[in-house]
């Protein structure tokens, strides 16, 4: 079992930085993949961005390349998202989730631990 909880989150203006945290308690985190998600209002939630377990391997959903950046310290337990040229269209609620695995994992279905989620919030 894995507890997650992200922080981080907070209204920022247009084209400004934000970076979320995710913290992780339980089990071996290390071993797992975590994948980072957002829901924004009237919208079904979607993938952000994910990490493989050593931290050697990422992928991003097209709209947050170049802006985004996952990272991990697994000595921290924890999986950060850093998020620079922020948009309006950004705005979410912000999650972080994991399982086990030893690749990346894009899938929401296939992860079963997360987080309660954080807002984000960029005004134009």
């Amino acid at each position: 079992q894995v507890q997650l909880v992200e922080s981080g989150g907070g209204l920022v203006q247009a084209g400004g930085s934000l970076r979320l945290s995710c913290a992780a308690s339980g089990r071996t985190y290390s071993r797992y993949a975590v994948g980072w998600f957002r829901q924004a209002p009237g919208k079904e939630r979607e993938f952000v961005a994910a990490i493989n377990w050593s931290g050697r391997s990422t992928y991003y959903t097209d709209s947050v390349k170049g802006r985004f950046t996952i990272s991990r310290v697994n000595s921290k337990n924890t999986v950060s998202l850093q998020m620079n040229s922020l948009k309006p269209e950004d705005t979410a609620v912000y999650y972080c989730a994991a399982d086990y695995a030893l690749g990346i994992v894009v899938g929401q279905d296939e992860y079963n631990y997360w987080g309660q989620g954080t807002q984000v919030t960029v005004s134009s």
